[in-house]
Protein backbone atom coordinates (compact mmCIF):
# COMPACT_ATOMS: atom_id res chain seq x y z
CA UNK A 1 0.00 0.00 0.00
CA UNK A 2 1.36 3.32 -0.91
CA UNK A 3 -0.99 6.32 -0.54
CA UNK A 4 1.57 9.14 -0.54
CA UNK A 5 2.29 11.52 -3.30
CA UNK A 6 4.64 10.74 -5.93
CA UNK A 7 7.80 12.99 -5.64
CA UNK A 8 7.06 14.72 -8.94
CA UNK A 9 4.19 16.09 -7.05
CA UNK A 10 6.29 16.75 -3.67
CA UNK A 11 7.22 20.09 -4.47
CA UNK A 12 3.50 21.11 -4.79
CA UNK A 13 3.04 19.96 -1.33
CA UNK A 14 5.86 21.61 0.26
CA UNK A 15 5.10 25.10 -1.60
CA UNK A 16 1.55 24.92 -0.43
CA UNK A 17 2.85 24.07 3.22
CA UNK A 18 5.29 26.93 2.97
CA UNK A 19 2.67 29.70 1.68
CA UNK A 20 -0.79 28.30 3.22
CA UNK A 21 -2.31 28.98 6.28
CA UNK A 22 -0.13 30.65 9.60
CA UNK A 23 -0.65 28.15 11.43
CA UNK A 24 1.65 26.31 9.00
CA UNK A 25 5.05 24.99 9.83
CA UNK A 26 7.14 27.70 8.45
CA UNK A 27 6.10 30.22 10.57
CA UNK A 28 7.95 33.49 11.48
CA UNK A 29 7.63 32.58 15.05
CA UNK A 30 11.02 30.91 16.87
CA UNK A 31 11.11 27.35 16.79
CA UNK A 32 10.27 26.22 20.67
CA UNK A 33 13.44 23.79 21.54
CA UNK A 34 16.94 25.19 21.56
CA UNK A 35 17.44 22.20 19.98
CA UNK A 36 15.65 18.89 18.56
CA UNK A 37 16.60 15.37 18.59
CA UNK A 38 16.01 13.34 15.91
CA UNK A 39 16.84 9.37 17.70
CA UNK A 40 18.04 6.61 15.28
CA UNK A 41 16.68 3.29 17.06
CA UNK A 42 19.89 1.49 15.29
CA UNK A 43 23.19 1.55 15.07
CA UNK A 44 25.29 4.35 12.92
CA UNK A 45 26.05 2.75 9.12
CA UNK A 46 22.48 1.57 8.45
CA UNK A 47 19.35 2.54 6.19
CA UNK A 48 17.82 4.36 9.64
CA UNK A 49 20.93 5.91 10.41
CA UNK A 50 21.84 6.95 7.08
CA UNK A 51 18.28 8.80 6.62
CA UNK A 52 17.93 10.66 9.77
CA UNK A 53 21.40 12.23 8.29
CA UNK A 54 20.04 12.75 4.93
CA UNK A 55 17.04 14.99 6.82
CA UNK A 56 18.42 16.39 9.38
CA UNK A 57 20.98 19.51 8.06
CA UNK A 58 17.34 20.93 5.76
CA UNK A 59 15.75 20.35 8.57
CA UNK A 60 18.25 22.45 11.00
CA UNK A 61 17.83 25.16 8.12
CA UNK A 62 14.49 25.28 7.99
CA UNK A 63 13.01 24.92 11.74
CA UNK A 64 16.40 27.57 12.87
CA UNK A 65 17.61 24.99 15.65
CA UNK A 66 20.31 22.28 15.83
CA UNK A 67 18.67 19.23 14.86
CA UNK A 68 21.02 16.32 16.54
CA UNK A 69 21.13 12.86 15.09
CA UNK A 70 21.09 10.45 18.37
CA UNK A 71 21.47 6.91 18.16
CA UNK A 72 20.17 4.85 20.60
CA UNK A 73 20.41 1.61 19.76
CA UNK A 74 19.51 -2.05 21.16
CA UNK A 75 16.34 -4.72 21.80
CA UNK A 76 15.89 -4.24 17.52
CA UNK A 77 14.61 -0.75 17.70
CA UNK A 78 12.78 -0.96 21.17
CA UNK A 79 14.97 1.10 23.43
CA UNK A 80 14.77 4.06 21.26
CA UNK A 81 11.62 3.29 20.35
CA UNK A 82 10.48 3.43 23.60
CA UNK A 83 12.96 6.74 24.69
CA UNK A 84 10.86 9.04 22.32
CA UNK A 85 7.75 7.74 23.29
CA UNK A 86 7.83 8.24 26.97
CA UNK A 87 9.76 11.66 26.10
CA UNK A 88 7.84 14.90 26.32
CA UNK A 89 4.98 15.74 23.29
CA UNK A 90 6.87 19.08 22.99
CA UNK A 91 8.71 18.88 19.43
CA UNK A 92 12.46 18.60 21.06
CA UNK A 93 12.63 14.63 20.44
CA UNK A 94 11.41 13.04 17.18
CA UNK A 95 11.83 9.25 16.12
CA UNK A 96 13.28 7.88 12.74
CA UNK A 97 10.97 4.77 12.91
CA UNK A 98 10.50 2.21 10.66
CA UNK A 99 7.98 -1.13 10.26
CA UNK A 100 9.74 -3.08 12.63
CA UNK A 101 10.13 -0.89 15.91
CA UNK A 102 6.14 1.00 15.43
CA UNK A 103 4.25 -1.95 13.72
CA UNK A 104 6.28 -4.95 13.65
CA UNK A 105 7.78 -5.37 17.70
CA UNK A 106 4.12 -4.99 18.97
CA UNK A 107 3.66 -8.78 17.76
CA UNK A 108 7.06 -10.16 18.82
CA UNK A 109 8.07 -8.55 22.41
CA UNK A 110 6.14 -8.03 25.07
CA UNK A 111 6.63 -3.92 25.08
CA UNK A 112 5.86 -1.25 27.93
CA UNK A 113 4.50 0.68 24.84
CA UNK A 114 2.36 0.38 22.42
CA UNK A 115 4.05 2.27 19.33
CA UNK A 116 1.13 2.18 17.37
CA UNK A 117 -0.56 4.65 20.19
CA UNK A 118 1.77 6.37 21.93
CA UNK A 119 3.57 7.74 18.85
CA UNK A 120 2.44 10.33 16.53
CA UNK A 121 3.51 9.71 12.70
CA UNK A 122 4.46 13.27 11.55
CA UNK A 123 6.09 12.56 8.29
CA UNK A 124 6.67 9.84 5.70
CA UNK A 125 10.39 9.71 4.51
CA UNK A 126 11.39 6.69 2.41
CA UNK A 127 10.21 3.18 1.29
CA UNK A 128 13.01 0.70 -0.13
CA UNK A 129 12.85 -3.25 -1.48
CA UNK A 130 15.34 -5.16 0.39
CA UNK A 131 18.45 -7.32 -1.43
CA UNK A 132 18.89 -10.92 -0.96
CA UNK A 133 23.07 -11.33 -0.68
CA UNK A 134 25.40 -12.93 0.22
CA UNK A 135 29.51 -13.04 1.34
CA UNK A 136 31.36 -12.87 -2.23
CA UNK A 137 32.53 -16.88 -1.75
CA UNK A 138 29.37 -18.23 -1.56
CA UNK A 139 29.21 -20.88 -4.25
CA UNK A 140 25.67 -19.18 -5.72
CA UNK A 141 24.93 -16.87 -8.98
CA UNK A 142 21.07 -16.96 -8.21
CA UNK A 143 18.28 -17.74 -5.71
CA UNK A 144 18.10 -21.16 -6.95
CA UNK A 145 21.58 -21.54 -6.64
CA UNK A 146 21.61 -21.00 -3.42
CA UNK A 147 19.04 -22.56 -1.99
CA UNK A 148 20.62 -26.30 -3.69
CA UNK A 149 23.48 -25.25 -1.72
CA UNK A 150 21.68 -24.97 1.80
CA UNK A 151 19.69 -28.23 0.81
CA UNK A 152 22.97 -30.13 -0.04
CA UNK A 153 24.95 -28.90 3.10
CA UNK A 154 22.44 -28.80 6.07
CA UNK A 155 23.76 -26.77 9.06
CA UNK A 156 26.83 -24.57 6.71
CA UNK A 157 24.57 -21.71 5.78
CA UNK A 158 23.30 -19.53 8.31
CA UNK A 159 21.60 -16.10 7.72
CA UNK A 160 21.81 -12.68 9.98
CA UNK A 161 19.56 -9.78 10.06
CA UNK A 162 19.59 -6.30 12.17
CA UNK A 163 17.19 -8.02 14.94
CA UNK A 164 14.39 -10.64 15.15
CA UNK A 165 11.51 -9.47 14.04
CA UNK A 166 13.22 -6.90 11.73
CA UNK A 167 11.68 -7.17 8.09
CA UNK A 168 15.33 -8.57 7.29
CA UNK A 169 14.34 -11.41 9.67
CA UNK A 170 10.69 -11.89 8.02
CA UNK A 171 12.51 -11.95 4.43
CA UNK A 172 14.83 -14.67 5.46
CA UNK A 173 12.08 -16.44 7.35
CA UNK A 174 9.84 -16.35 4.46
CA UNK A 175 12.57 -17.30 2.16
CA UNK A 176 13.12 -20.59 4.13
CA UNK A 177 9.22 -21.25 4.17
CA UNK A 178 8.87 -20.57 0.23
CA UNK A 179 12.25 -22.47 -0.26
CA UNK A 180 12.08 -25.18 1.94
CA UNK A 181 15.01 -24.60 3.19
CA UNK A 182 16.38 -24.68 6.66
CA UNK A 183 18.92 -21.52 8.19
CA UNK A 184 19.64 -20.68 11.75
CA UNK A 185 18.92 -16.83 11.88
CA UNK A 186 21.75 -15.13 13.76
CA UNK A 187 20.46 -12.08 14.81
CA UNK A 188 22.64 -8.93 15.59
CA UNK A 189 22.52 -5.14 17.30
CA UNK A 190 21.44 -3.51 13.93
CA UNK A 191 21.92 -4.01 10.26
CA UNK A 192 25.39 -2.61 10.50
CA UNK A 193 27.05 -5.11 12.34
CA UNK A 194 25.08 -7.93 10.45
CA UNK A 195 26.35 -6.85 7.08
CA UNK A 196 29.73 -6.58 8.77
CA UNK A 197 29.87 -10.69 9.87
CA UNK A 198 28.16 -11.06 6.04
CA UNK A 199 31.64 -9.27 4.72
CA UNK A 200 33.80 -11.08 6.74
CA UNK A 201 32.05 -14.75 6.40
CA UNK A 202 31.10 -15.35 9.74
CA UNK A 203 27.43 -15.48 8.19
CA UNK A 204 27.17 -16.41 4.86
CA UNK A 205 23.14 -14.87 3.59
CA UNK A 206 21.49 -11.91 4.88
CA UNK A 207 18.80 -9.00 3.11
CA UNK A 208 19.43 -5.67 3.23
CA UNK A 209 17.77 -2.49 1.88
CA UNK A 210 19.71 -1.43 -1.05
CA UNK A 211 20.49 2.01 0.62
CA UNK A 212 23.02 -0.06 3.04
CA UNK A 213 23.92 -2.16 0.29
CA UNK A 214 24.68 -0.47 -2.89
CA UNK A 215 28.27 0.73 -1.64
CA UNK A 216 29.25 -2.46 -0.38
CA UNK A 217 27.94 -4.40 -3.31
CA UNK A 218 29.72 -1.76 -6.11
CA UNK A 219 32.86 -2.28 -4.27
CA UNK A 220 32.67 -5.93 -4.20
CA UNK A 221 32.49 -6.79 -0.28
CA UNK A 222 29.07 -8.28 -1.00
CA UNK A 223 27.33 -10.44 -4.11
CA UNK A 224 23.66 -9.36 -4.27
CA UNK A 225 21.20 -12.00 -5.87
CA UNK A 226 17.45 -10.53 -5.97
CA UNK A 227 15.41 -8.43 -4.77
CA UNK A 228 11.94 -7.81 -2.82
CA UNK A 229 9.89 -5.57 -4.17
CA UNK A 230 7.34 -6.31 -6.39
CA UNK A 231 9.60 -4.22 -9.22
CA UNK A 232 13.08 -4.40 -10.00
CA UNK A 233 15.07 -1.76 -7.57
CA UNK A 234 16.30 0.96 -9.68
CA UNK A 235 19.81 1.06 -7.75
CA UNK A 236 19.74 -3.06 -8.87
CA UNK A 237 18.25 -3.27 -12.39
CA UNK A 238 20.34 -6.16 -13.25
CA UNK A 239 18.51 -8.30 -10.55
CA UNK A 240 15.72 -10.29 -10.71
CA UNK A 241 12.92 -9.48 -7.84
CA UNK A 242 11.98 -12.97 -5.94
CA UNK A 243 8.98 -13.15 -7.56
CA UNK A 244 10.21 -13.20 -10.94
CA UNK A 245 12.41 -15.85 -9.72
CA UNK A 246 9.41 -17.88 -8.91
CA UNK A 247 8.27 -16.61 -5.39
CA UNK A 248 4.46 -16.22 -4.70
CA UNK A 249 3.69 -12.58 -3.40
CA UNK A 250 7.70 -12.18 -2.14
CA UNK A 251 7.33 -8.35 -1.58
CA UNK A 252 8.98 -7.09 1.50
CA UNK A 253 9.53 -3.45 1.88
CA UNK A 254 11.15 -1.28 5.09
CA UNK A 255 9.70 1.95 4.96
CA UNK A 256 10.75 4.91 7.38
CA UNK A 257 9.14 7.88 9.00
CA UNK A 258 9.49 10.60 11.17
CA UNK A 259 7.38 10.05 14.91
CA UNK A 260 6.86 12.32 17.78
CA UNK A 261 5.38 11.40 21.09
CA UNK A 262 1.70 10.87 21.32
CA UNK A 263 0.05 13.88 22.12
CA UNK A 264 2.19 16.22 19.81
CA UNK A 265 -0.22 19.35 19.32
CA UNK A 266 -1.83 19.89 15.44
CA UNK A 267 0.41 23.23 15.04
CA UNK A 268 4.02 21.46 15.48
CA UNK A 269 3.03 18.64 14.10
CA UNK A 270 2.26 20.35 10.59
CA UNK A 271 5.44 22.76 11.39
CA UNK A 272 7.28 19.40 11.95
CA UNK A 273 5.87 18.13 8.51
CA UNK A 274 6.29 21.03 6.07
CA UNK A 275 10.30 21.06 7.06
CA UNK A 276 10.44 17.23 6.49
CA UNK A 277 8.76 17.61 2.99
CA UNK A 278 11.05 20.42 2.57
CA UNK A 279 13.82 18.10 3.02
CA UNK A 280 12.82 15.11 0.56
CA UNK A 281 12.21 17.79 -1.98
CA UNK A 282 15.28 19.37 -1.67
CA UNK A 283 17.20 18.44 -5.40
CA UNK A 284 20.52 17.11 -3.37
CA UNK A 285 18.18 14.91 -0.46
CA UNK A 286 15.42 13.83 -3.44
CA UNK A 287 18.69 12.41 -5.49
CA UNK A 288 20.45 10.89 -3.16
CA UNK A 289 16.80 9.08 -1.97
CA UNK A 290 16.34 8.05 -5.92
CA UNK A 291 20.25 6.97 -5.17
CA UNK A 292 19.71 4.98 -3.03
CA UNK A 293 17.17 2.94 -4.32
CA UNK A 294 13.92 4.47 -2.38
CA UNK A 295 10.98 3.50 -3.35
CA UNK A 296 8.98 7.20 -5.73
CA UNK A 297 6.45 8.11 -2.89
CA UNK A 298 7.61 10.20 -0.47
CA UNK A 299 6.27 12.96 1.97
CA UNK A 300 2.55 13.75 2.43
CA UNK A 301 0.42 14.98 5.37
CA UNK A 302 0.99 14.02 8.63
CA UNK A 303 -2.60 12.16 8.28
CA UNK A 304 -2.30 10.82 5.38
CA UNK A 305 0.84 8.89 7.15
CA UNK A 306 -1.04 8.10 10.30
CA UNK A 307 -3.38 6.25 7.98
CA UNK A 308 -0.64 4.65 6.33
CA UNK A 309 0.71 3.07 9.49
CA UNK A 310 -2.62 2.01 10.45
CA UNK A 311 -3.19 0.04 7.46
CA UNK A 312 0.03 -1.64 8.34
CA UNK A 313 -0.77 -3.10 11.09
CA UNK A 314 -2.68 -5.80 9.83
CA UNK A 315 -0.47 -6.56 7.28
CA UNK A 316 2.75 -7.10 9.73
CA UNK A 317 0.67 -9.74 12.05
CA UNK A 318 0.03 -11.66 8.80
CA UNK A 319 3.35 -12.10 8.13
CA UNK A 320 4.39 -12.82 11.17
CA UNK A 321 2.25 -15.17 11.74
CA UNK A 322 2.46 -16.95 8.65
CA UNK A 323 6.38 -16.86 8.81
CA UNK A 324 6.17 -18.48 12.63
CA UNK A 325 8.80 -15.58 13.46
CA UNK A 326 10.16 -15.69 16.63
CA UNK A 327 12.20 -13.42 19.14
CA UNK A 328 15.58 -15.47 19.29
Amino acid sequence: MQPFQPATRLAAFVLAATFGAPAVALAAEPYPCANLRLVSPYPPGGTTDILARLISPSMQQTLGVPVIVDNKAGASSNIGTEFVARAQADGCTLLLGNNTGVVINRNLYALRIDPVKDLRPVAYVAAMPLVLYVNPKVPAGDVRELLDLVKRKPGTYNFASGGSGSPQHLAGELLKLQGNVEMLHIPYKGQGPAMTDVIAGQVQIAFETTAALLPQAQAGRVKPLATTGSTRADAFPELPTLMEAGFKDFEVTNWYGVFAPAGLPDALTTRLNAAINTALASPQVSAKLAELGSAKVAGGSAQDFAGFVQAEVPRWEDVVKRSNAKVD
